[in-house]
């Protein structure tokens, strides 16, 4: 299960709801986008990992499994759940909404301080080419939009987006190699902060959402190999 980081557990008064906790964090947090094939989960291995028995694995993979995270398949095992080009690009429209929301909401309840560190917060963006650097830029590039998540300070905003994370975010990192898509959206960034630095509302939400729906855009014309 190769880039499924991991940690062992401590047994509580739940092990359902920490071994959920533990999976969803190590899926959400993976790039199930940049290896070929399916990502299967092996129970046994689970196990010993985080140190606990098999059926609080079960049971948090049933959990995960109503939520639409990983596909149980008779005879086959527990696979994380891969979407179609189709279903990736709604996902990022619908982040796209979200997070241009919340970049509107950041300029009005976010504080002065949150808003003038965001340069200090991502030097990537600011410092050479992508290309130099480019899996520093990638993550960087993660922690900005869940920054800007933040910054909005609505929760029913910041839950909606969690589900959509694991998808959006290795779509992201693999878009970044495509084309001219890491200088292109070096700039967005750089644009977007200056909006939000300025508490310019609708420029910031307009920024913001042509941002992902740029995305979208780069995945229709590159993802062929997703279908």
């Amino acid at each position: 299960m190769e880039n499924f980081a991991i940690k062992p557990i401590v047994p509580a008064t739940s092990l359902r709801t920490l071994a959920y906790e533990a999976l969803k964090s190590a899926i959400t947090n993976m790039d199930i986008y940049g290896q070929a094939g399916d990502v299967r989960l092996d129970e046994r291995g689970l196990s010993q990992t985080l140190g606990v028995s098999r059926t609080p694995i079960r049971e948090a993979l049933t959990v995960l499994e109503q939520e639409g995270f990983v596909r149980n398949e008779p005879r086959r095992g527990v696979f994380v759940v891969k979407k179609t080009r189709k279903e990736i690009v709604e996902m990022i429209q619908a982040w796209a909404a979200l997070e241009s929301m919340a970049a509107r909401l950041a300029c009005t309840h976010a504080s002065d301080e949150d808003l003038a560190c965001m340069r200090r917060m991502f030097p990537e963006f600011f410092e050479g080419r992508p290309s130099d650097h480019l899996d520093e830029y990638s993550e960087a590039n993660i922690r900005f939009h869940q920054k800007i998540i933040s910054l909005g300070q609505s929760e029913v905003i910041k839950d909606m987006c969690s589900n959509l994370l694991m998808h959006v975010r290795g779509i992201r990192n693999q878009a970044l190699r495509q084309g001219d898509r890491a200088s292109k959206s070096i700039e967005e960034h750089i644009q977007i902060i200056e909006a939000l630095e300025a508490r310019d509302a609708v420029r910031a939400e307009r920024l913001v959402r042509d941002h992902g729906l740029g995305l979208a855009a780069h995945v229709e014309q590159y993802g062929a190999h997703l279908d």
